[in-house]
């Protein structure tokens, strides 16, 4: 698969090359039709307009995935890119296989985002729907065992695999093993997707 890499100057990191030998490096209008993932380094200065940055550049991209890669990240920021259209937002620093779980992730259809702004997404929605609930049983459970309900629950909460883990008195192998199976089962492209169906908001566009 090749991967297109944008950047104020053009350069490429060690870590990017490890990542990716085969990767690009080329102003977007250089980028080959067949190359099926963009990635954008953040611009220099104190001030970015990240939203609008990530609009363009989207538009631009026609249609093809945007990462944003940032030299100091930001959890606003990374709200700002994802508003703006760009599928992923990852510390530029990050270390090849982190680079790599990303693409992955984006190149399956998927969101990428830190955990700590994962975490604070997911807490957000659950306690924005929270009052909205009627308290019935939900679609979604019918089509889960009673400890995948109970690993998806924690999930849509905000809870890492480690504290599911640790609260269910299972291993994070399992955990991980009850997350792919609910992604299956209902759907869902990735966790926050996942968290969003088990909290009730109506997704489109799964796998």
């Amino acid at each position: 698969m090749p991967y297109a890499f944008l950047s104020h100057d053009a350069r490429l990191r060690e870590t990017w090359k490890q990542a990716f030998p085969d990767l690009i490096a080329a102003p977007l209008a250089r980028v080959p039709k067949a190359a099926t993932l963009i990635w954008a380094l953040r611009p220099p200065g104190p001030k970015v307009n990240m939203g609008a940055l990530a609009a363009s550049l989207c538009r631009q991209a026609a249609g093809r995935p945007l990462i944003v890669l940032a030299d100091e990240p930001d959890e606003e920021e990374a709200l700002a890119a994802l508003a703006g259209g760009a599928s992923g937002y990852c510390n530029g620093h990050a270390a090849p296989a982190v680079l790599a779980r990303v693409a992955q992730a984006v190149a399956n259809g998927g969101l990428w985002v830190g955990q700590g702004l994962m975490q604070r997404l997911l807490a957000a929605t659950s306690r924005g729907l929270a009052a909205a609930s009627k308290g019935g049983p939900a679609a979604w459970r019918e089509r889960l065992t009673a400890r995948e309900q109970e690993t998806a629950l924690l999930l849509s909460q905000g809870a890492s695999n480690k504290e599911i883990a640790r609260y269910m008195n299972i291993t994070e192998r399992t955990v991980k093993a009850h997350v792919g199976a609910m992604l299956e089962k209902l759907g869902a492209r990735d966790r926050l997707q996942l968290a969003l169906i088990v909290n009730g908001v109506q997704v489109t566009g799964g796998r």
